[in-house]
């Protein structure tokens, strides 16, 4: 239990990082989107929720 918890944290990390990187609104949609889907697909199989996670992230910053 305590690695899922581990590498849920770390994926969160790497995608609000990600979603960071861009110039516009959309860019960042667009690449917190793509990390969150990667970091949905690894850590619990769910790779539309973790894009969906993602894409808020990247609005948001």
């Amino acid at each position: 239990m305590k690695r899922n918890a581990l590498m849920a944290i770390t994926a969160l990390t790497l995608v609000a990082t990600i979603s960071a990187c861009g110039n516009t609104r959309s860019q960042r949609v667009a690449t917190g989107a793509l990390g969150g889907a990667v970091a949905g697909q690894v850590v619990a199989d769910e790779p539309i929720a973790g894009a969906l996670i993602g894409g808020g992230i990247g609005a948001v910053n």
